[in-house]
């Protein structure tokens, strides 16, 4: 994502220059200079909101392990003799808090874990649970803590998601976000495109493009290692905006209508117990304190449930969704290491039995791999090394904008050069562009920046702005 790039014409930036025979010999020696001026200014304009995205994305693939050490009271039980039953532990989280409506219990999945269970109650805002920590052996509750997202996020986590969502402006601040991914994946692969034709003119081969130059100084090192990051980098950059416009306001409800068109919206269980009752995945999040019968006015317990669960194969790493009335309970794998465990069941709380499933093996193949996407940005999917593997493309990202800040800095305005910042490729470079390739290229650009709104929105103000300028710049050459 170089902001600049050092080999540049000495025309005027407010100059219009006319075609050549040399710069139409190829279709990339045409794009060249167009790309060269995209690149600069997102650089310039964009760079600030990545820089921001970048930094928070960092602290939150760290925040990780260190919920764990931080709240590792809460999380952690002395082992002892034998487990509780989980409707036992459940009752000791109730009586904690009486006031609280549980609509979902995290069961004990693994030595020295504790039980999660999960509340509406008046201490927690809206959107959000509370969760009770209780000791699986003893059914003491070790601690309360607001928790957020079917990752169960802890204070710590939750509050830099939102930093990193929306700077903790709400929705206002959710177009810095969304801003940021609907240009990284076109800086990265403009940078990407510039590095290539760069080097392919150059000497050094793979070597060249990989790893930084040997001996270079000043803006050339800075632009070498700025280039060979960012070839190592760009896959990760594309996926992390791709992922992270899913969740986005307005790109996030194209992609949606998108992916329900080819059928590969994410199947959910139902547990209605009533025809033309709620389906699918309505009841999660309503609230159910465990109190509501089957149709027979019964309830078998949850210690019942998870035993069905089992019997049909879902166990392991589990959340329990209580019953509302009208539904049963719902049991759910969420194993997000890979191979992925992610089937559920519902069972009926009259009887036991399943009455419905889910396997994430008959998940569509597109459902399957934006589960895979959006758990990867999380930082979920594979653990600590997903976690870490997110570490670096934003330590990357980082050095990337600093090194393309410096090399505008390098080129800052000297006694010889009055202009304000580094200079740009002079206006009219898509004149060089062929029809042939100009045409299919406006095309592109007008269908990414309808699907992707905000990218539309702000290419169309710099076009804008930067035509103003040159008008301006114009008329003030023909004052003179």
């Amino acid at each position: 994502m170089a902001i600049d790039d050092p080999v540049q014409p000495v025309q005027r930036a407010d100059t219009d220059p006319a075609p050549t025979t040399e710069q139409r010999r190829s279709t990339w020696s045409a794009l060249r200079p167009l790309a060269l001026r995209m690149h600069f200014y997102a650089g310039l304009l964009i760079a600030p909101l990545l820089l921001v995205a970048a930094a928070s994305g960092l602290l939150y693939s760290l925040s990780y392990q260190a919920e764990k050490f931080l709240y590792s009271h809460e999380l952690q039980a002395p082992v002892g003799e034998r487990v509780l039953p989980v409707g036992e532990q459940l009752e000791a989280a109730r009586e904690a808090h009486p006031k609280g409506t549980v609509t979902a219990v995290w069961p004990s999945s693994e030595e020295g874990a504790t039980t999660r269970v999960l509340m509406t109650t008046p201490e927690v805002e809206e959107g959000k649970s509370l969760a009770v920590f209780v000791d699986p052996y003893t059914a003491r509750v070790r601690g309360e803590l607001a928790s957020y997202g079917s990752s169960g996020a802890l204070p710590l986590r939750t509050w830099l998601d939102e930093l990193h969502r929306d700077l903790h402006l709400g929705d206002v601040g959710r177009h810095y976000s969304e801003l940021a991914a609907s240009w990284l994946w076109v800086v990265a692969l403009g940078g990407l495109l510039l590095w290539l034709g760069r080097r392919r003119s150059q000497r050094g081969g793979a070597r060249g493009l990989l790893v930084p130059e040997r001996g270079a100084t000043g803006r050339r090192r800075t632009l070498s290692w700025h280039g060979s990051i960012g070839l190592w980098a760009v896959i990760g950059l594309v996926l992390l905006s791709a992922t992270g416009l899913t969740w986005s306001r307005y790109a996030g409800e194209n992609i949606g209508a998108v992916k329900d068109q080819l059928g590969g919206a994410t199947p959910a269980v139902s547990a209605a117990l009533t025809e033309g009752g709620g389906a699918g995945g309505e009841h999660e999040g309503h609230g159910g304190g465990g109190e509501h019968k089957g149709m027979l006015g019964m309830d078998v317990g949850i210690d019942n449930a998870l035993a069905a669960a089992s019997q049909a194969g879902v166990d392991g790493q589990l959340s329990v969704i209580l019953p509302t009335e009208g539904t049963g309970y719902v049991v759910k794998e969420t194993d997000t290491n890979f191979p992925v465990h992610l089937d559920s069941v519902a069972v009926d709380p009259a009887n036991g039995l399943v009455i419905d499933e889910v396997r994430f093996a008959d998940y569509p193949m597109l459902a399957k791999l934006t589960r895979f996407g959006i758990d990867a940005h999380m930082g979920v999917f594979l653990g600590l090394a997903n976690q870490l593997a997110l570490a670096a493309l934003a330590l990357a990202l980082i050095l990337m904008i600093v090194w393309g800040y410096r090399m505008w800095w390098l080129r800052r305005p000297t006694k010889e050069r009055r202009t304000g910042v580094g200079r740009p490729m002079p206006r009219g470079a898509w004149r060089t562009v062929p029809v042939t390739a100009l045409l299919p290229l406006t095309a592109i650009t007008a269908l990414a920046g309808w699907f992707v709104p905000l990218l539309g929105i702000s290419l169309l103000v710099f076009l804008a702005v930067d035509g103003t300028l040159g008008l301006v710049s114009r008329a003030r050459d023909r004052a003179a």
